[in-house]
Parts: structure tokens; sequence; C-alpha cells
């Protein structure tokens, strides 16, 4: 599945449902568990030591709850990548988590398949498209209101709007540069030009722009 060698760790303060998950990811070939933590902590502990390219976690440790568990890891240790695993379903709180950086949230409900595409996305620094990830990019849209970011115009060209679709077909930037016939490094260029453009941060503005300007449509909402 991993196409390189991937370091993750694993946040979760339920002791058998992380030992299940522990001994279900380290049969994944290339898929190496860096440390276990039951409390944010051992995260932040943990970190300082253990190289570390994906961090699993449950938002609900013993020491922190919610969005702001994430928040402290981001600050602190920026270039690591942050999948949620939770029983939420909260819109709100999933929105949040997208805009604070988060490349997934997987819900405890679903496959273990989900988690193993997850884990392969975000380690081609994609962002994980689940049906609940999705729906929360439409449920931000939706809440945005009058006055936001986008409401000023912005003129895309039909590179950068095929490159928008790419992006929410979860198309890798090798795949997105095949596509359109560029090389790598235009396709980084003309993405982080995109952002400035448009007035976002992250993968996750560019996406809730695509939504918001109809460049992307709801038909494809569990695609």
């Amino acid at each position: 599945m991993l196409k390189r060698p991937i370091n993750l760790a694993i946040a979760e303060d339920h002791l058998l449902f992380r030992k299940v998950l522990k001994d279900f990811l380290s049969h994944q070939p290339n898929l190496r568990i860096s440390f276990q933590a039951s409390t944010l902590s051992e995260v932040l502990s943990e970190l300082e030591h253990s190289p570390t390219d994906i961090l699993l976690m449950d938002l609900s440790l013993s020491d922190s709850h919610g969005a702001e568990t994430a928040v402290t890891v981001r600050s602190k240790y920026p270039d690591i990548k942050i999948l949620v695993l939770s029983a939420s379903t909260d819109m709100g709180l999933i929105s949040e988590l997208l805009d604070i950086g988060v490349y997934g949230y997987i819900f405890k409900g679903e496959e273990p398949e989900s988690l193993l595409h997850a884990i392969q996305a975000t380690s081609e620094n994609r962002i994980y498209k689940s049906s609940l990830l999705t729906e929360a990019l439409y449920w931000s849209k939706r809440h945005q209101g009058k006055g936001g970011v986008f409401d000023s115009p912005v003129s895309l060209n039909e590179r950068e709007r095929k490159m928008l679709q790419l992006i929410w077909e979860e198309k890798s930037n090798q795949e997105i540069a095949k596509e359109l016939f560029l090389g790598i490094r235009s396709i980084e260029k003309i993405r982080q030009d995109m952002k400035e453009k448009i007035g976002v941060k992250s993968t996750v503005g560019l996406l809730k722009y695509a939504i918001g300007k109809k460049i992307v449509g709801i038909t494809s909402l569990f695609s």
C-alpha cells in the first residue's frame, strides 16, 4: 500500500482499542509504529525524540479534549501530519479541525480499510476525503454566510480550475502533474499561487473555495 516507510504514532486513551489498533497497523507493509500514548502530555514528550510522520489521534485524551488537542500538537510540531480517529459526527467540530490543518477525519464506525486509505493519502500529502469530511466541507460552506473570505472576486484560469477539480478527486501532485503535462514543482507553485490569490492557507481552504464557487459539484459528495 505505502510507497515508502512511514513512522506513525497512536494517541488513544482506551487501552484495548489502542492495542488492537497497533496490532492491526503493525502488520501493514512500510508502516512502523513509532510510539503509543494515552495522554497529550505523553504525545508531546514522545514527539521530542521519536521520529513521526503521521499522528493518529483521538480527540478525547485523558488530559485534553476536543480541537484544542490538535491545536496544541500543530503549534509545537507543524510538520507532523494529523489524522483524527473519533466517534463524533459533529459537523462543526470536523470543520474546525479541517481549518486547524488535519489531513483526515476517520469515524470509528468505518471499515478498517478506510483507515488504511487515510494513511496512504496522508503519506502522499493529500487530504483524505471521507464522506464525513466532505459533508463537513459543505456544512462549512452553508454556515459561512455573507462577508466571508471568498466574497472578493478572484479570476482563475482554466488550468487552475482543472487543478482544483483534481485536488477534489484526491490526486497527488505527481498525478496532477501528469494530467496537466507539467512538472511537480510547477504544480506546487500553482497550488501556492492559488492559495495566495484566493486568500487561504491550506488545501482545505482551496476545497472550500471550489465548493463555494461550484467548481466542484455536490454530486461528488460521497464519491
